[in-house]
């Protein structure tokens, strides 16, 4: 596979922040970069060389975008699998449409890493009233109703804790939704793990990376994880063997929960960049962003291992609630990085920047990214 030497266009799919710090990565190094994304100025637009505006289901569209750069990528998952079809006709696409079609499905997803060894939460298929009643049986309660496509940050899914629930929220909510039925665990811990596969088989792992959420969305990651050297050496070797079966170009984040004393299941994968690893911005050799521009691109992979804790917390829409937070309170903090993406709109739930800071101890460095954001959240500009 040749070598895509910096001078050269990547081309990326989707607009968001992902994209942003990609595509920022990417410049650093000396690429160009063109988005391909619906939206009138995203994240994306807003630092790249040229943006193509215009539906994924577009294919005229698409080869026009395939035809100008020398590699596509993507910032998220939820992307038609013909777009990267059609693409692939005409340039190199990484990661493979194969592993994205897996990926974006929870079904095909959890299927395929169970069918290959790597272990799951149990879950049961669910399309029909009937095959409820089977998943009930075979589950139990309480258990998670989730669609198999098209789910993030909590949509798509309810939590039962009852055969009664189940059948209701079933009936009003996901009767005309391919679904499954989704064990409910108590777990100890979330933690990820991002692992970096290069065009010519090299692999490298950010992380273990421990997790916090809150209303299903990510609220705090840190690093090193507070877990034992047997569950961080697992998670590492499972993420790279996943990466290794789907045969990844670029990242691939394995989320996983911590249960019944150090035993690992897999929640979900993602073949891209993920929150949880943006602390590498900051604390590692390279980050994940780089990590992945070189992977496509056939450069050799850098380090990973960071050279202090850190904690990033995320910023949600929720905090412009009473208008803009004066930014310089955050940045009186020690030690403190902020990021924001660029959104034009505030909303609860949305993803609008995060904090990270470093330090000598996963806990201070938590401290040190919640104190920032809680002084935000007490600022207003004006």
């Amino acid at each position: 596979m040749k070598t895509i030497l910096p001078g050269s266009t990547i081309g990326i799919l989707g607009g968001g922040q992902l994209g942003r710090m990609l595509a920022l990565a990417a410049q650093a190094m000396g690429y160009r970069i063109v988005g391909y994304t619906p939206e009138e100025d995203s994240p994306l637009s807003q630092v790249c060389a040229k943006t193509i505006v215009a539906s994924f289901d577009d294919l005229d569209a698409i080869k026009l975008f395939a035809q100008e750069v020398s590699v596509v990528t993507l910032e998220f998952e939820n992307i038609p699998t013909i777009a990267l079809e059609e693409a692939q006709k005409i340039t190199r696409v990484s990661p493979s449409v194969k592993a994205l079609h897996i990926s974006q499905n929870r079904l095909r997803e959890k299927t395929y890493l169970t069918d290959n060894g790597f272990p799951v939460v149990p879950f049961h298929h669910v399309d029909s009233a009937e095959s409820l009643e089977a998943a009930i049986e075979k589950i139990g309660v309480p258990a998670v109703i989730k669609t198999s496509g098209f789910g993030y940050d909590g949509k798509g899914q309810s939590f039962v804790d009852s055969e009664e629930k189940a059948r209701e929220v079933f009936l009003n909510n996901f009767q005309k939704a391919d679904c499954i039925l989704e064990k409910y665990m108590h777990f100890e811990k979330e933690i990820s793990v991002i692992a970096a596969r290069g065009a010519y088989g090299e692999v490298r792992a950010f992380g273990p990376i421990e997790n916090l959420h809150k209303n299903h969305i990510l609220d705090l990651s840190s690093v090193p994880a507070r877990v034992n050297w047997r569950v961080a050496s697992e998670a590492v070797e499972i993420a790279c063997a996943i990466a290794e079966s789907l045969d990844i170009i670029g990242l691939l984040c394995v989320e996983f929960f911590v249960v019944d004393h150090d035993r690992l299941l897999i929640n979900e994968i993602a073949p891209r960049p993920h929150n949880s690893g943006h602390y590498s911005l900051e604390a590692c050799p390279t980050s994940q962003f780089e990590q992945h521009i070189r992977a496509i691109t056939g450069m050799p992979l850098g380090k990973t291992e960071p050279h202090s804790a850190a904690a990033m917390a995320n910023l949600l829409g929720d905090l412009w609630s009473k208008g803009e937070p004066e930014w310089s309170y955050a940045l009186q903090v020690p030690d403190i990085h902020l990021h924001l993406y660029g959104k034009a709109e505030a909303r609860p739930g949305r993803k609008m920047g995060h904090l990270t800071a470093c330090s000598r101890w996963t806990e201070e460095a938590q401290e040190l990214a919640l104190r920032a954001r809680d002084r935000l959240s007490a600022s207003r500009i004006g």
